[in-house]
């Protein structure tokens, strides 16, 4: 496919991730980077998405029987749910959200799932996507059978609920914001009225936020969707554990989703194949919307969350008219929507037909892709992809940057962040790899003309290597202020053109390393996805250290009060000029992130 310069930086993070899960190169991965991960406490056990035998039916203990946990039963649309109460928590795990996608519906649209008679087991997740091997954010996975999502809600019931949080002040940003359209902000509405293409709404036209706290005024809780990453290409739902976001108050929800070859296959042979992952997480979302209240949670409040590949996929959502009235807020982490989210038509056909070749299925190219094995598909379409929703489809009419650009997507108020060192993981990741070894002094200019062609010059006078303790260090800083901080910044202006808008910069220099793998040659600081250790309970990295449980706490408060309110502590974008609040344990503040990212001259280089 066609590489840009923030396409070529997932690349370069990919092939690190990969090196560090030691596909091909001899250098296993720890067992807990691969294994199926739950919520703190609770089995991960995988059991093909059924959770027992059979699928369905009454069972007598439940996967963390003898933990302090109990049954606790809900009724949903599909048939009732058995999970486990545990810690002030209610976990239900391994729920269909749609019909199994085998077979004839192998590259089909996701359909109802049937309902069930009896008490189904929800105390096991469904099985991981197919996925290949590799990654250490990846669960290698030939399943096909995996459209199954985890709700994870305080105990108590919403009316009974005593927990709240200071209001999240609107600050000087309030008369700053362009005012959200009621349509897009209160419950399910028809796309005409969200996608909508003139000036924001009028402060009459608005649905006012709730009150920050745990609890809706109509008693439900806010619902927050999680979106997991992996580049379309790798992970599941279960493996971050929602555990602390749910104590804050919402009901959490996260999904399987169909990745790479399966999930964004685009060929004339299969109809409606290319965006098929974005498709099911929209039957996700009406599952949410449909049985939310019978979590506790408030149908009518629900964000959207996605990072990496899952940020990409909520600017997708924002893009798609089909996805209109299925979402009330979202946040996007590490995923600047107004430079990625989509392909063109011939990008995808290009990985297509590459597939299609390598698997021999030139004559009747439909019947013979559904009926090549699994295998055969990951191994034709490759580790190394970036899939996404092709654009100028019903799906994705536009490019979510063109969507954003026109005002031409659903509007809702929007928090969007980077991290401040996201290219770190990628370059160490390198380094790390079999072979080899922290990048030498002389290799940092080449690199930077390999990359940046005739505009090296201009790079290297302003990253000058003595400027750096490092020379890795330094290709790092470019590659986030070029790949990753200038277009987030982009990303924010246009979102705040039309909708509310906060953008932060998660800054934290002391964060976990990956858990397992060596001593880097110098700090990771804020790679990509390091807000999430703090977030989730994810056994990917390192323990979070206890003296920043304070700052961790704040972090997760700042996430649900979003959820509830659609505001946060600190102003709004457009505030002063476009204000971005640092999120970091010693600074939690304004940053200077134009002037610390060279966005002046990131612009001016094109």
């Amino acid at each position: 496919m066609r590489q840009t310069g923030h396409t070529r930086s997932v690349f370069t993070w990919l092939t690190a991730a990969m090196a560090l899960g030691g596909i091909g190169l001899g250098l296993a991965a720890p067992a807990e980077a691969t294994a199926g991960r739950g919520p703190a406490g609770v089995s991960s056990e995988r059991a093909g998405g059924m959770g027992v035998t059979g699928g369905m039916g009454v069972t007598g203990t439940t996967a963390a029987e003898g933990r302090g946990t109990r049954d606790t039963v809900v009724a949903t649309t599909g048939g009732r749910v058995r999970g486990v109460a545990h810690d002030g928590l209610r976990s239900f795990r391994g729920i269909p959200y749609a019909a199994p996608p085998v077979g004839e519906r192998r590259w089909a649209p996701p359909a109802p799932v049937a309902a069930w008679s009896g008490v189904r087991d929800a105390t096991v997740p469904g099985a991981a996507c197919a996925q290949p091997k590799g990654l250490p954010v990846g669960v290698p996975s030939e399943n096909e059978d995996c459209l199954y999502l985890n709700v994870t809600a305080p105990a108590a019931s919403a009316a009974s609920a005593t927990t709240t949080r200071p209001a999240a002040s609107a600050g000087p940003a309030a008369s700053a914001e362009p005012a959200a359209s009621a349509a897009s902000v209160g419950s399910a509405m028809p796309a005409a009225s969200a996608m909508t293409t003139g000036p924001a709404a009028s402060a009459a036209s608005v649905v006012s936020p709730a009150p920050a706290t745990s609890v809706a005024p109509e008693g439900g809780r806010p619902v927050i969707v999680w979106i997991h990453g992996g580049s379309l290409m790798y992970g599941t739902g279960d493996m971050y554990g929602p555990d602390r976001l749910a104590a804050a108050g919402a009901v959490v929800v996260s999904m399987n989703y169909r990745l790479g070859v399966m999930g964004f296959l685009s060929t004339p042979a299969l109809e409606d194949a290319d965006g098929l992952g974005l498709r099911d997480q929209q039957a996700a979302l009406r599952w949410v919307r449909a049985n939310a209240a019978a979590f506790g949670g408030d149908a009518g409040n629900v964000t959207i969350m996605g990072q990496s590949g899952g940020g990409y996929s909520v600017c997708g959502h924002l893009a798609s008219p089909l996805s209109a009235g299925l979402f009330d807020r979202a946040i996007v982490q590490s995923a600047p929507c107004a430079t990625g989210g989509s392909r063109t038509r011939a990008e995808a056909a290009a990985d297509a037909e590459r597939v299609v070749e390598a698997v021999g299925c030139g004559k009747n190219t439909a019947a013979c892709l559904r009926a090549t094995p699994v295998a055969g598909l990951l191994k034709a379409y490759g580790p190394f992809n970036e899939p996404r929703p092709v654009a100028g489809t019903d799906l994705l009419p536009l490019s979510p940057g063109e969507a954003l650009r026109t005002g031409r997507f659903n509007r809702v108020p929007v928090l969007v962040g980077v991290t401040h060192d996201e290219e770190r993981g990628a370059v160490l990741g390198q380094e790390l790899a079999p072979g080899g070894s922290p990048m030498r002094p002389e290799e940092y200019e080449p690199a930077i003309r390999a990359e940046f062609g005739d505009r090296a010059d201009d790079v290297l006078r302003r990253y000058p290597l003595v400027g750096f303790p490092s020379a890795g260090e330094a290709l790092a800083t470019v590659r986030t202020d070029a790949g990753w901080s200038a277009p987030t910044l982009d990303t924010a202006r246009l979102f705040s053109r039309w909708v509310p808008t906060r953008m932060y910069e998660f800054a934290e220099r002391d964060t976990p390393w990956f858990d397992g793998y060596p001593t880097p040659s110098f700090a990771q600081r804020a790679q990509h996805m390091s807000e999430l250790a703090y977030l989730f309970d994810l056994s990917l990295f390192q323990d979070v250290k206890d003296e920043q449980t304070a700052f961790r706490n704040r972090l997760i408060g700042a996430w649900a009060d979003f959820a509830a309110t659609g505001r946060t502590e600190w102003p709004a974008f457009g505030s002063g000029g476009g204000y971005v609040q640092t999120l970091a344990s010693d600074a939690w503040r304004r940053a200077d992130f134009a002037a610390d990212h060279h966005y002046r001259f990131w612009k001016h280089q094109g």
